[in-house]
């Protein structure tokens, strides 16, 4: 399976291209959109929110992921091989969270087509790729790379930042609910907000937060839109209260 992860949008021809670039080179590749709203421009936030939804990906499966504001500038375009799964994606740090993560992982350079748009990567080198990939061939051009260099050590294990709002006003952060006490709260602006098994649980708008269904803290509101009500957007700060 091919799965895509994409900051192109819902809207617009993008999707589409990629999409007939896959069927093109083979009709029976089973391409899964998994979300091609992602951070738009932002590959810090994205590369925590990548491995955070990437629960129904086996080895054997390749993922696309393109969140690259630097398109046609000198940054690599990687192939990843991190525990069996294949990831395309340029060297930005967007595949860096996948990477450390890993137990075991190669990096390869993908070779630029001379003929390659330099706006639009995704369908002329990660979609032929990914098409390769998925019919069991390595490229033999591409060049052996350091995964540890796809890694970028300044960033954290987790993420204290809003990473993503969902239609529902839902915010996920880059925090891992495995990397909290049970009993942690959460500081967001000057709210202290206590955590909640689910929406039902606590009265209607109240906020909390909570484990959210990719394990991820995510603050929520119930029946109500908490990223209008707190202000919230991705690359908004929040804190661990002590």
């Amino acid at each position: 399976m091919i799965f895509l992860f994409t900051d192109f949008g819902q809207t617009g021809p993008y999707v589409g291209q990629v999409h007939a670039v896959l069927k093109r080179s083979n009709p029976a590749i089973a391409v899964i959109d998994l979300m091609h709203d992602a951070p738009a421009f932002n590959p810090k936030a994205a590369s925590y929110l990548l491995p955070a939804v990437l629960a129904q990906v086996r080895p054997g499966d390749v993922v696309m992921a393109v969140v690259d504001p630097g398109v046609g500038s000198p940054r690599a375009c990687v192939a990843l091989n991190a525990d069996g799964v294949w990831y395309l994606g340029p060297d930005n740090g967007l595949l860096s969270q996948v990477q450390r993560r890993a137990v075991s992982s190669q990096a390869f350079v993908l070779p630029v087509p001379s003929d390659s748009s330099a706006t639009f990567h995704g369908r002329d080198i990660f979609a032929p790729a990914a098409a390769e990939l998925c019919a069991g061939r390595v490229f033999p051009d591409a060049a052996v790379m350091d995964a540890a260099q796809l890694d970028r050590s300044a960033w954290p294990n987790d993420l204290a930042e809003v990473i993503y709002v969902d239609g529902y006003g839902n915010a996920m952060t880059g925090l891992r609910v495995s990397s909290l006490k049970a009993r942690a709260m959460l500081a967001v602006g000057d709210r202290v907000l206590t955590r909640a098994r689910t929406f039902s649980d606590v009265p209607v708008e109240r906020l909390f937060w909570t484990e959210n269904s990719i394990g991820l803290v995510e603050v929520a509101q119930n029946t109500g839109n908490a990223a209008k009500t707190l202000g919230l957007e991705v690359g908004s700060l929040v804190a661990v209260a002590t």
